[in-house]
């Protein structure tokens, strides 16, 4: 009764907070076919919010492995441009996006990486445009959390299946806040202190952030004109949204030429069905020269070679406190919408064009001036911990504490 409940609470979050579904709107819902009995009640729920149309993008991992195990690498090289087409259709006409993730961080582990290269590049240049739609806010999208078997399984391995799914459906209430008994205004709560960690680092501008940490030792430059987001953002039509539930982090976009030094990572990385621990990145004017894993390393290259340089270069910082609900919790979740959330974190690939002043409108050329970086990808990956120190240097020279000992050294109640 309480968990049908919580789905229910969820349910509405997901629409009402994450994508804020407008009567006569469409919805596109991708979505493991694990989770149909949700999917069914967030399609009742839109429909009940006035939603013109409800379109679903079913996946399934034993599918998915099949087809990555047999089909013919010409097979994989390709994405159907129909596909692409009735997707690009659809954000064109204003549907919102609502992604349900919760996939298993060990499908791909046994496929070869070059095939799995070949199906997210060939997805990613085919659906360039589309996801310029997302990135750019230009429609309203959010990514949030489901517990399929198999990611139940890897977070909680010593309990059997269906406790495994239990113990992770009561993390995924409490992180998200469903658990209280108005996660709506819970959230209008949170996003109000996000808003204001945001306000003070735009007003700050500083000119570089310095981390420090075991195995971190980096000078991160921030481009003129940067803009920090967290929380709750605006599409261009000017509706509130949150990309992702839950989410804890504010984030702006690095000088894709201005990041000097050695990042080691602090959680795992799933990435392509495969995990990636326990690395360190290398960079040198922007650019990874360097890297080591002790697990995954041939996907860690495979990532860093996914595109003409712009895959090892830096389009995202995000600072998140230690002490986040999601870090508290204790679990790695080896899944990226949960643990980016639980720790500062930086991102390989393209960069929010809504990070700086006027992205959304700049040429490439332009983009390139301005330090934004483009690329196919975008991964998350974690670097923060309870050792980390981070200090912001401002454009006059002056070294002022961010983070000590992995929290923020500001007391946002005290500024303006």
């Amino acid at each position: 009764m309480v968990k049908q409940l919580n789905m229910e609470k969820y349910a509405q979050l997901i629409l009402k907070t994450g994508v804020h579904l407008q009567p006569k709107q469409g919805l596109i819902i991708n979505a493991p076919i694990e989770a149909a009995t949700f999917v069914r009640l967030v399609v009742e729920k839109a429909y009940d919010l006035g939603a013109k149309n409800v379109h679903i993008e079913w996946s399934d991992d034993e599918l998915t492995y099949l087809k990555m195990l047999h089909a013919p690498m010409e097979v994989l090289e390709a994405f159907p441009k129909w596909k692409a087409d009735g997707l690009l259709e659809m954000v064109q006409e204003g549907y919102s996006l609502l992604t349900i993730y919760g996939p298993d961080p060990d499908l791909l582990k046994e496929i070869d990486a070059d095939r799995i290269t070949a199906v997210n590049k060939a997805s990613a240049r085919a659906l360039t445009t589309y996801r310029d739609y997302v990135m750019n806010d230009r429609v309203t999208w959010s990514v949030v959390g489901y517990p399929t078997e198999n990611w139940a399984k890897k977070v909680f391995p010593n309990l059997l299946a269906e406790d495994a799914q239990e113990k992770l459906w009561e993390q995924i209430f409490k992180i998200t806040r469903v658990n209280q008994d108005d996660p709506l205004q819970a959230w209008q709560q949170h996003n109000q202190l996000l808003k204001k960690a945001r306000s003070y680092l735009n007003k700050k501008q500083y000119h570089q952030l310095i981390y420090k940490a075991e195995g971190t030792d980096l000078i991160i430059e921030l481009p003129k004109g940067h803009i920090w987001h967290g929380g709750s953002g605006l599409s261009e039509q000017g509706t509130p949204f949150n990309a992702n539930i839950p989410t804890e982090e504010v984030f702006t976009m690095p000088h894709k030429y201005g990041v000097h030094g050695t990042v080691r990572s602090t959680k795992p990385l799933s990435y392509g069905g495969n995990i990636i621990d326990q690395f360190s990145l290398t960079f040198k004017d922007g650019e990874v020269v360097n890297f080591t894993a002790e697990q995954g390393e041939e996907a860690l290259k495979h990532l860093l070679e996914t595109d003409q340089g712009g895959a090892k270069r830096l389009g995202e910082v995000a600072l998140v406190p230690h002490q986040s609900p999601i870090s508290q919790s204790g679990l790695i979740f080896y899944n990226t919408l949960f643990d980016e959330n639980a720790s500062c974190h930086l991102a390989l690939g393209k960069a929010y064009p809504n990070t700086i002043a006027n992205g959304s409108t700049m040429s490439e050329e332009e983009m390139d001036q301005h330090g934004v970086n483009n690329s196919l990808i975008h991964e998350d990956f974690m670097i923060g911990s309870a050792s980390m120190d981070i200090d912001g240097i401002t454009s006059d020279g002056k070294t002022e504490p961010i983070f000590r000992q992995g929290n923020w050294a500001i007391n946002f109640d005290n500024v303006n």
